[in-house]
Order: C-alpha cells, then structure tokens, then sequence
C-alpha cells in the first residue's frame, strides 16, 4: 500500500496554528496549554491514549465548544472571535456518522450544502459529484440507515467535504472499521490531501498514524508531550536494535553467546531469530555498536550481514505514554462519546 510521503516539503505556510489552548470541565483539565502547528496541504497526526485530550481539541478547533484560555488560528481565523467564518472553510467527521439515517445519501448531501447557504442547483451538483468521488452514485437514492458501515464513513466524509474545506479534521474517523473499509478511507484522505487540503487527524492506531501523517503531535493528559516527523519521534526515543546474521548459520548461537557476554550497561539480553537466522541485540550508543562488532570478530564469528532498526512506532508511544496504543478494532461497539 502506498504511503503519504512523510517528508513534506518544507517552508509551507502554517493553516492552523495553536497556541496555550487550555479546557476545563470542572476540575479535570482537558486541556493543559496545547500548542501545534500544521502545515498547509499535510496530515498532522495527533496521538494520544483514551481521555488524553484529542476530541476536545478538535471540538475547540471546530468552534463546537469554547476554550478557557489560549488562541487557535485556522485559516486565518481566529476560532473564538471569528466561529462563523472559521466554519465556512473547515470540515468534520468524528468518530462515529453524523448523517441523517432517514434522509438518503444524496438528501443528505443537498440538505449539508443548503445549510451553507449553496443555492439549489449549485448543492445539487455538489452531491452529485461527491455522490460519484466517493463511489455511491449507485446508492444515492437509499436511506442512509441501508448503508454499511463503510458505506456511511465514505457518506460522512463527502457530507465535510461539501463545502470544499481549507482545513478537515477527522477524529478518530476509523473507529470500529473492518480492515477493507479502513483502506478505503485512507485511500480518500490521502486524495484529499493531494486536492490541497489540510488534515488535522486524531488516532490511536500507529498503522493509521504511520500510512496517512506527515507529522506528529502526541499529548497526554492534555498537554504536548512530544511531537515531529515519525522518525525523528522514533529517534528521540533513543536506542537502536542491531539484526546481525553470521556468515556461516552454524555460528548462530555462538554469536548470541559472545554478544550476552559483552556485559556492556545499557544492553539487554540478546534475541535468536531462528527464522531469519540472524539475533537481534538492542543498543544505546555508536560506542556500543563498535563494542559489539569487535566481540563478534574477536571471537572469530564472520558477519555476513549487519543492520541497524528504530523502534517501531507503537514502542515510540509506549515509551513516551507509558500506555499501549490501541489495536484496529472491527466492528467495534459504538460508545457513548466523552468529554476527552
């Protein structure tokens, strides 16, 4: 599967930019002095475990609700003291469809273009051509509640899509998905973003941050703890593991014992890959790397292959969180949405 390049080109303009938000709901601090940034024409990705403060930030980004402190610039419009404009160039699908079940999928479609003050002709045409983009010409005329659920995913993006949004944000917008569906819908964000649209996305899912984000914001208990591209997270994190395979596959263990009885501080025991036929060590240093090369010749191992891995992405969280991130789910049981 294709990948969004995750190395934007640098130097674009900034489309939304955040700075000190804070949110209370009574005593719990949603959120806690968020600053991000995301460029025009890329994916933000904003991580972070249940309850972190996701959905409170795009609900103040989308004027659906007022921050207590802060500013947040979208567009070029301030989000508290320009929310009528502000919505005129933004998009949003949230965690679970918004659309009408009653109303059919082109209904659906006018009715959205209506409400933002499109003239008859001008939001038919829009649901029509929507209608046709996200492959459901052929079910324009049912009831939304006929869909299935990939179905009114494709259904909700094209309603945000009506007003040809500057800035879309998509909370959480695979949540319960079969795998296939997913797909689909990573196909349409990513033709979005090569339309020009700006994408703020919220996510617990690292295939999902890793496939659609050029770059990345996590917070935790509503504050930034850590942000930039995948990489560059993946290298903050620190730590490397080296995959070594030995000339001769007979030398596999011997080469697993010389490197367990390096004894350097900081690596840990290492790991056969039996399948691969190589072990894995992790390391910490350009230092521990050269201990570990001249261990394995010392003992008069041959290398026939070395190679250096970052963490994954999930580790990344892991280390930053200390939670898990949360695995795709399908079919995942609608909840009752929270605060946070």
């Amino acid at each position: 599967m294709t990948r969004i390049d995750n190395n934007p080109e640098s130097g674009r303009p900034v489309a939304v930019s955040v700075r000190g938000l804070v949110k209370h709901y009574g005593a719990t601090k949603a959120l806690d002095g968020v600053d991000l940034d995301v460029h025009e024409g890329t994916v933000l990705g904003v991580l972070g475990p249940n309850g972190a403060g996701k959905t409170t930030l795009v609900r103040c980004l989308s004027t659906l609700i007022t921050p207590d402190a802060g500013t947040a610039i979208v567009a070029g419009y301030d989000a508290v003291k320009q929310p009528r404009q502000l919505r005129r160039v933004i998009g949003l699908t949230g965690q679970y469809a918004s659309v009408d079940e009653k109303l059919s999928g082109r209904e659906n479609l006018y009715m959205i273009g209506r409400l933002l003050d499109l003239s008859k002709k001008e939001a038919r045409t829009r649901a029509d051509a929507l209608l046709e983009r996200f492959s459901l010409t052929d079910a324009a005329t049912r009831p939304a509640k006929t869909y299935s659920g990939g179905m009114r995913r494709r259904l909700d993006l094209a309603a945000s899509m009506i007003g040809r949004p500057h800035v879309l944000y998509l909370d959480e917008p695979t949540t319960g998905l079969d795998p296939r569906t997913r797909n689909e819908v990573w196909a349409e964000v990513k033709s979005m973003v090569r339309d020009g649209v700006t994408v703020l996305l919220t996510t617990q899912y690292m295939e999902e941050a890793e496939q659609l984000a050029h770059e990345l914001t996590v917070i935790d208990r509503g504050r930034v703890i850590a942000n930039g591209g995948i990489e560059e997270l993946k290298a903050k994190v620190g730590g490397r593991t080296l995959r070594i395979r030995p000339a001769d596959p007979m030398e596999l263990r011997p080469l697993a014992h010389a490197l367990d009885d390096l004894g350097l501080t900081g690596i840990a025991t290492s790991t056969v890959d039996a399948e691969s036929g190589t072990v894995l060590v992790p390391i910490l240093s350009d230092e521990q790397l050269t201990a570990v090369v001249g261990a394995v010749t010392a003992r008069g191992i041959t290398i026939g292959s070395i190679a250096t891995e970052l963490p994954s992405l999930d580790e990344v969280f892991l280390s930053i969180t200390g939670q898990k991130a949360s695995a795709p789910q399908d079919a995942r049981p609608e909840l009752a949405e929270v605060a946070v």
